[in-house]
């Protein structure tokens, strides 16, 4: 089998797959916080951009990628879907390995699919600034490149135990012109909660959220938050990988029995098995999906269903979701993306239903895995894609046990190279 699906200039979709026009049923909406009533669309002005608004609540199957948006994407997408075939000889396992390479972005992950059409909706409405939270820095990188594309100031609260565990991220997003500071920091009176307390404190993307929303809040005239997880719009704006790797597994005549991806707020694995859940939906395609989560913050392994603030302070709306509380502070793992309280609605509503499985690993099992593929595939991953590796190892040789034949497909949402001092540690938090 040839190594390399063809990356045909056609396979980049034309529009956005919205699940929610798919369900049986949709998930309990979110909640104003202060009424605890169902949200109104014109509640989220003060915060987002209209144009953002109207994605996070259509329920049309299919929403049109703005051109200039599909102009950015072309620059890198559509993604390689790459054969693991390193991994299969090194695992000795019968099960066929594929992964969507999602590196080749202009900053390394995933998160440009969904920063592009963010920073084009505001720059559109004449936004002069953007405020946003970014854990290990993926998200954050790939605004601040948005933001400099389209002519918008970026301002960045980075997680501490990130922006001290990650100068290359901070870096990044500062050469492309953006302000990042540490969270919890003095700058805001969600931040000050905590600093004044402990100006160590490690943080949490539950505290940098609130304090970038109350930026956006501060500055209504100018500012609009984004957010680069958890809502609806975000993980439909990452269906473009999931389209994709539909075609370039159709191209060389596979189709998987099992997706995989990792889960923080739920992101890049949803953009990969979206479009793979509405085949199991309509057509009742024998597909599983695994969700794969850090152990020191297992929100679907050992959360509660039920709602909560997608922030520490209370400022954002209640989301029907599953729960660490938003008051939990995770240890200051290297997998920096992954910490946080709460995973997306969406994400939830399907493993609540059945349909996703979720499984948690331990930090020195995803370092090992990441160092196979290193050796095998010769990409580095980010820590937080390493946890989908982890998982994918484990199931290659559970088929290897079998002895049965199975595809397995799993999305690696970004490279490691800026993730040095991690892997520098062996993996030890600091």
């Amino acid at each position: 089998m040839t190594r390399f699906a063809t990356r045909k200039p056609e396979y980049l979709p034309k529009a956005y797959y919205n699940i929610k026009a798919d369900l049986e049923e949709p998930p309990p909406p979110p909640l104003h916080p202060g009424t605890k009533q169902p949200l109104d669309p014109k509640d989220l002005e003060v915060i987002f951009p209209k144009g953002f608004i109207a994605h996070e609540i259509s329920v049309e199957r299919e929403v049109p990628i703005p051109g200039e948006v599909l102009e950015a994407y072309a620059q890198f997408r559509p993604t390689p879907l790459v054969y693991a075939s390193g991994l299969k000889k090194y695992l000795e396992t019968p099960a066929d390995i594929f992964y969507k390479y999602e590196g080749v972005s202009p900053t390394g992950s995933h998160k440009s699919n969904t920063a592009l059409v963010q920073a084009y909706l505001a720059a559109r409405e004449g936004v002069r600034t953007l405020t946003t939270e970014t854990g290990a820095g993926q998200w954050g990188s790939a605004l601040a490149h948005a933001g400099a594309l389209f002519g918008l100031e970026v301002k960045v609260f980075m997680v501490r135990a990130s922006y001290r565990q990650k100068p290359g991220r901070k870096t990044l997003m500062k050469l492309f012109g953006a302000t990042v500071e540490e969270s919890p920091s003095p700058l805001t009176e969600s931040g000050r909660v905590f600093y004044e307390k402990d100006p160590d404190h490690p943080g949490s993307l539950g505290i940098a959220i609130s304090e970038a929303v109350e930026l956006a809040l501060k500055n209504q005239g100018s500012a609009k938050y984004c957010l680069g997880s958890v809502l609806d719009s975000v993980l439909m704006h990452q269906t473009v990988i999931g389209q994709e790797a539909i075609r370039q597994m159709d191209e060389l005549g596979a189709r998987p029995d099992l997706v995989v991806g990792c889960v923080g707020g739920g992101s890049n694995f949803s953009g990969l098995s979206f479009p793979y859940v509405r085949m199991r939906i309509k057509d009742k395609a024998a597909i599983r999906f695994l969700a794969v989560e850090p152990d020191a913050c297992p929100s679907l392994t050992k959360g509660e269903l039920r709602y909560d603030h997608g922030d520490a302070s209370g400022l954002t709306p209640l989301l029907w979701m599953y729960t660490l509380g938003m008051g939990f502070v995770p240890p200051p793992i290297h997998a920096g993306g992954l910490r946080y309280h709460g995973m997306a609605p969406l994400v939830s509503h399907l493993v609540d239903k059945g349909i996703v499985e979720a499984r948690a690993v331990a930090q020195p099992e995803v370092f090992e895995a990441a160092r196979v593929f290193l050796r095998t595939e010769g990409i580095l991953p980010a820590p937080e894609s390493a946890h989908a590796v982890a998982a994918v190892i484990e199931e290659a040789l559970a088929a290897r046990k079998e002895g049965r034949k199975r595809t397995i497909l799993f999305n690696l949402s970004g490279h490691g190279f800026l993730d040095m001092s991690a892997y520098e540690n062996n993996g030890k938090s600091r």
